[in-house]
């Protein structure tokens, strides 16, 4: 009576090997001395290694590069907790560095993986040995990442003017409220810059657009070239620049605002056979804490870059604070 049954056991068994050498999963059991005991076909296939050669191997040994700490980490806790464990592409791009053949995602060397740690019982109840299962996950990393990397560029694309590569007036703008808010806790001095080109509407009535756009463009570099990476620069308008100095009083925003002034009247823009000279006339102000919001900052700048303006271009000109009324010094107090 008992013999149908081991036939039937011995067939269930042949078919449950050659599932695991067929899977498209890497499956590899582990005892506790880190011997490998099975070894499918997928190890096989991208390791170069047949199960026979796999067989009875120390991993560490047959695989020196493999993360040992860490993978040691990872399986002593499932046999002592007796839980799963598992791991991600993203935590670790690969344990087995596979080279990838995969034609879609042909742009990646090596296989992304992501792997799954389960513990085994023996036929005493002990855990005895546990088992890797092994995924390639390259063509999901591959597209999330080129889809992460769309989604920064087109975010960089929407925050960027597109002549100057500086900040665009919208984004600019959050910038500044940020800096306003953030100002009101730190009590940090910080100052905004407003400047534009002089006559710039006489460079393209004489020169054309093009060399219009090209000392625009000038003009952005020197800034980049003169301001810190913590500062915050933006086109704010046609030939209007604005930027905000990180932890600069209004003294010290005056010097730097000399030195780009400087350094644009000294440039040359070379157009065809022309060579343009310009100069930029600057208004600058120091965050105070009587202004109700950013764009009375805003404001204070831009009338101080009138006054340079009515002064006669090429300068700097600082904002002029009103100071409120000291009630003690006002008559009939």
């Amino acid at each position: 009576m008992t013999t149908p049954n081991i036939q039937v056991d011995l067939k269930d068994f042949h078919w449950m090997l050659e599932m695991i050498q067929t899977i498209d999963v890497g499956l590899i059991v582990l005892d506790k001395q880190y011997n490998i005991q099975t070894w499918n076909t997928f190890m096989e296939a991208h390791s170069g290694l047949r199960p026979d050669q796999a067989q009875g191997k120390n991993i560490f040994t047959l695989f020196p590069a493999l993360p040992e700490t860490w993978l040691r980490n990872k399986v002593d806790t499932v046999f002592m907790l007796n839980n799963r464990s598992f791991t991600t592409w993203e935590q670790r791009p690969h344990v087995f560095k596979f080279r990838n053949y995969r034609p879609i995602t042909g742009m990646a060397e090596y296989m992304y993986q992501n792997m799954t740690i389960i513990p085994l019982r023996s036929l005493t109840g002990d855990i005895s040995h546990v088992s890797l299962i092994l995924y390639d996950v390259t063509d999901v990393a591959i597209n999330k990442m080129q889809l992460e990397k769309a989604n920064t560029e087109l975010s960089q694309v929407s925050r960027t003017d597109g002549l100057t590569q500086l900040n665009n007036r919208r984004y600019w703008e959050e910038r500044a409220e940020q800096e306003y808010n953030r100002n009101l806790r730190t009590k940090q001095p910080c100052s905004m810059v407003m400047f534009d080109i002089d006559h710039f509407k006489r460079v393209n009535d004489t020169y054309g657009h093009l060399a219009g756009d090209q000392v625009i463009r000038q003009t952005a570099a020197i800034l980049k070239e003169t301001m810190r990476n913590t500062d915050i620069a933006g086109r704010y308008g046609g030939e209007e620049f604005v930027v905000i100095l990180i932890d600069t009083s209004q003294e010290n925003a005056l010097v730097f605002c000399e030195r780009l002034r400087k350094h644009i009247e000294e440039s040359v823009v070379q157009w065809e056979n022309e060579a343009i000279k310009f100069t930029i006339s600057l208004g600058v102000c120091e965050l105070h804490e009587q202004f109700s919001n950013y764009q009375v900052w805003l404001e204070k700048a831009d009338n101080a870059l009138y006054k340079s303006k009515e002064g006669g271009r090429n300068r700097t000109t600082k904002a002029q604070l009103v100071t409120p009324p000291n009630p003690s010094t006002e008559s009939g107090n």
